[in-house]
């Protein structure tokens, strides 16, 4: 969740027993954290970086020895069947290979320490950076949605780590992008502005949101306003997440 403490017992455990431990660095990533300082922390000689290219290749690597050897972890920084994470899982079934999942913990649960009740939030969503040709807006239905329900929005904000120009792509040249990652302000811009066009009440400037930084680090950060306020305030380094609050707030979350 925020650094290489939060791994669970059982989790530390299954990294000292495996032959060869991958750490998902696709979804998601801790800035500051490489996996030198992580297998030097845990024990182990060496960690293997999961990025895009393995995890959207099938993992073949990651199955192939996991079917020779027996002892292969696939971990991450998240909970453990999020997102892509299902992809690996359901690819080892399919070649009989035994499975255990290991639960982690998660911005999914970690959430609940900006004071909000867990069983008020609705289906979370993710915000992706709008690029050129490609502004989707699919995820503010979705707020609007929990907003009309009574229920809170969990918004997980996109990262950028080993990304391709369109240009580098097509000529097949492997040169990567710097990292970027989507901030609360950044969030709260492309939301107002689909806001302005649909009208819904989701983002309004007295809307109730909620943003958060490093959840899980002593550094971390959570602050709640209006909207319009939130979107100017400085949250500092990633990785960022964002709230947007019901109308109506339990007694208990004022």
């Amino acid at each position: 969740l925020g650094d290489d403490g939060d791994i669970t017992v059982k989790g530390l455990q299954a990294v000292k027993k495996a032959e060869h431990v991958y750490l998902e660095a696709y979804t998601s990533i801790l800035p500051g954290l490489d996996r030198e300082s992580l297998a030097a922390a845990y024990g182990v000689p060496e960690i293997i970086e999961a990025d895009r290219e393995l995890v959207e290749s099938g993992c073949e690597e990651m199955l192939e020895r996991a079917k020779k050897i027996g002892r292969v972890l696939s971990s991450c920084w998240r909970s453990s069947l999020r997102d892509d994470s299902h992809g690996p899982v359901a690819a080892a079934q399919q070649r009989d290979i035994p499975v255990k999942v290991i639960h982690n913990a998660s911005v999914m649960n970690a959430v609940a320490s900006c004071g909000l009740q867990l069983y008020r939030f609705g289906e979370t969503v993710s915000i992706p950076f709008w690029l050129d040709g490609w502004r989707p807006d699919s995820w503010y239905e979705k707020i609007a949605k929990n907003k009309k329900a009574g229920l809170h929005t969990l918004c997980l904000l996109d990262i950028k780590v080993k990304e391709q120009s369109v240009e580098n792509l097509m000529r097949g040249k492997k040169i990567y992008e710097p990292a970027r990652f989507m901030t609360v302000a950044q969030a709260l811009e492309q939301l107002r502005e689909v806001e302005k066009n649909r009208k819904e009440g989701v983002a309004g400037d007295e809307a109730m949101v909620m943003g958060l930084a490093r959840l899980g680090r002593d550094d971390q950060v959570i602050r709640a306003g209006p909207c319009k306020e939130v979107a100017d305030m400085d949250f500092g380094g990633p990785l960022h997440s964002l709230v947007i609050c019901a109308d109506e707030l339990h007694e208990l979350e004022i």
